[in-house]
C-alpha cells in the first residue's frame, strides 16, 4: 500500500470521529477546528491539509501554487419573513436553498481574495455545526514555471480566466448539472439559463 493510501486513511479515520488503542482521531479533528475557527475565514496555507486530495486534484509542490483554506456557513443564508398576509407554505422561509453549492461559494470568495489567480480545484476539509472548511487550489496563470508546465500550461490560455465565477471548475460543472447525462439531463446543456432553468 502506497503513503498516499495511509493519508487517504487516517483523514477518513478523522473525518469520522473514530478511535483506536493507539490514537484519538476524533480529538485530533476537534484540535483543528478549534484552530481553524480562530482563523480568519480566508487564510493562506504552506502546504495542503489532506495531500492524498490534493494530489489527484492536481495540486504540485512547485512555484505558481497555493493553497487557501475558506470557512463557509452552512445552511441556506438568511431570508427576511414577509410582513405581508399569507399562509405560512407560502411564507418563503424555509427550505430555501441557493443556486449555487457551498463548495462553489468557497472557489469564488478565494478567487474574489487572489485576483491575479485561478482556481484549478477544491476539496473538503472538514465541518462543525456552523461552518464547513474548503481548501482551494490556486494557479499563478502568469508564472513561467506553470506555462511551461505539460500538465498545468493549459490554465494560462485565455478562454480559462475566471473559472470559478463561470462554473468550470470540478465543483462548478457538478453544480450545473453537467455531471448528468442521458434521459432527464436533456436541458443541462448548453447551460441551464439557455433551456429557462427547467433543468433544475
Amino acid at each position: 500500500m502506497g503513503m498516499y493510501q495511509y493519508v487517504r486513511e487516517t483523514l477518513q479515520k478523522e473525518y469520522k470521529g473514530e478511535e483506536d488503542d493507539f490514537y484519538n482521531y476524533d480529538e485530533r479533528m476537534k484540535e483543528k477546528l478549534i484552530q481553524w475557527r480562530r482563523e480568519p475565514a480566508i487564510v493562506k496555507v504552506d502546504k495542503p491539509t489532506n495531500l492524498a486530495r490534493a494530489k489527484s486534484l492536481g495540486y504540485k509542490a512547485k512555484q505558481g501554487i497555493i493553497i487557501v483554506r475558506v470557512r463557509v456557513r452552512k445552511g441556506s443564508g438568511h431570508h427576511i419573513r414577509p410582513n405581508k398576509g399569507r399562509r405560512p407554505k407560502r411564507m418563503g422561509v424555509n427550505k430555501l436553498t441557493r443556486r449555487i453549492s457551498i463548495q462553489r461559494i468557497a472557489e469564488i470568495r478565494a478567487n474574489a481574495r487572489y485576483k491575479n489567480l485561478e482556481v484549478l480545484n477544491s476539496y473538503y476539509v472538514g465541518e462543525d455545526g456552523h461552518y464547513y472548511w474548503y481548501e482551494v487550489i490556486l494557479v499563478d496563470p502568469h508564472n513561467p514555471a506553470i506555462c511551461a508546465d505539460k500538465d498545468l500550461g493549459w490554465i494560462c490560455e485565455k478562454q480559462h480566466r475566471g473559472r470559478a465565477f463561470r462554473g468550470l471548475t470540478s465543483a462548478g460543472k457538478k453544480n450545473r448539472g453537467l455531471r448528468r447525462k442521458g434521459k432527464g439531463a436533456e436541458k443541462v446543456r448548453p447551460s441551464l439559463r439557455a433551456n429557462n432553468r427547467k433543468a433544475k
